[in-house]
């Protein structure tokens, strides 16, 4: 059957797991990325990982820690990002320009230095769904995870800094080691969904699911659940879109959910005309 074909192979099942967590993970953490304006900052951090995929490729070759590497590059520009913005003095787009800028010419400079291009750098900045080990699983798994505890734990703290930082100020709430949690939770979810949708897609993962549900929910809680299911349903949907049609999976998933949000958008559009 349509459904259970794809299932017969363990590269699909891995691959649908991952695409489901990943989707919910995204979700969760662009809701706050939504909230706060902070488009810009999820596609700076998949390209910035670039100088230390290469730094692990150059030190550890096609088995060296890629992951691990990137995992590091991108908490350091994360970090970097929020020292540079903090007290106010230069804005966080200008930072994330720079920043972004500079870590990417550096990533090229040290990728120009490895003769023999890897595939599974590639994996690492455009992405292969079906290439996903139990490993990459386990890692996935466990930090997107640690991602939602850490959401799910200080989740009061972070709506009060995200909607009003006075009365966060007020409540005497730690606003500047909040902003850097949060910084580098996108970091992590970040890293972890990239060998999924890849670097070029990265940003879109974080932000349409999340867009499509601010649509639909004025509440931030149900805004998270509603982003999560459309992130996950993606995930999947856009998987088996690749399996049947033969097209890049990680195109596949961003489509799907580019197309939910154009037609919550026009649903909208729809009803308040209606409404006139």
């Amino acid at each position: 059957m349509f459904l259970f074909e794809p299932l017969q192979y363990s590269f699909m099942l891995r691959g649908l797991a991952a695409a489901a967590m990943v989707g919910v993970v995204c979700a969760v953490i662009g809701s706050f990325v939504v909230l706060r304006g902070m488009a810009f900052f999820g596609d700076a951090l998949a390209h910035a990982i670039l100088p230390g995929v290469a730094v692990a490729y150059l030190v550890g070759g096609s088995s060296g820690p890629l992951f691990w590497g990137a995992m590091a590059a991108a908490v350091a520009t994360a970090l970097g990002i929020g020292a540079i913005t903090r007290g106010g003095r230069l804005r966080e787009d200008t930072a994330i320009g720079v920043i972004f800028a500079g870590a990417f010419a550096l990533g090229i400079a040290l990728i120009s230095a490895i003769r023999s291009y890897s595939v599974d750098l590639a994996h690492i900045l455009f992405g292969n769904i079906l290439a996903i080990t139990n490993y990459d699983l386990l890692l996935i798994g466990g930090f997107g995870l640690l991602v939602l505890i850490a959401i799910a734990a200080l989740y009061k703290e972070l709506v009060v800094i995200s909607f009003d930082p006075i009365h966060a100020a007020t409540l005497r709430l730690p606003a500047e080691p909040l902003r850097y949690l949060l910084l580098v939770l996108v970091a992590v979810t970040v890293v972890v969904s990239l060998q999924t949708i890849g670097a070029g897609l990265m940003t879109a993962m974080i932000i349409t699911p999340a867009a499509t549900a601010s649509l639909l929910a004025r509440r931030l809680s149900r805004m998270i659940l509603i982003a999560a299911v459309i992130g996950a349903a993606s995930g999947v949907v856009g998987l088996y879109i690749s399996y049947y049609v033969s097209v890049a999976s990680g195109a596949a998933i961003v489509l799907v959910a580019t197309a939910c949000f154009i037609a919550v958008w026009a649903s909208v559009q729809i009803r308040q005309r209606r409404r006139a």
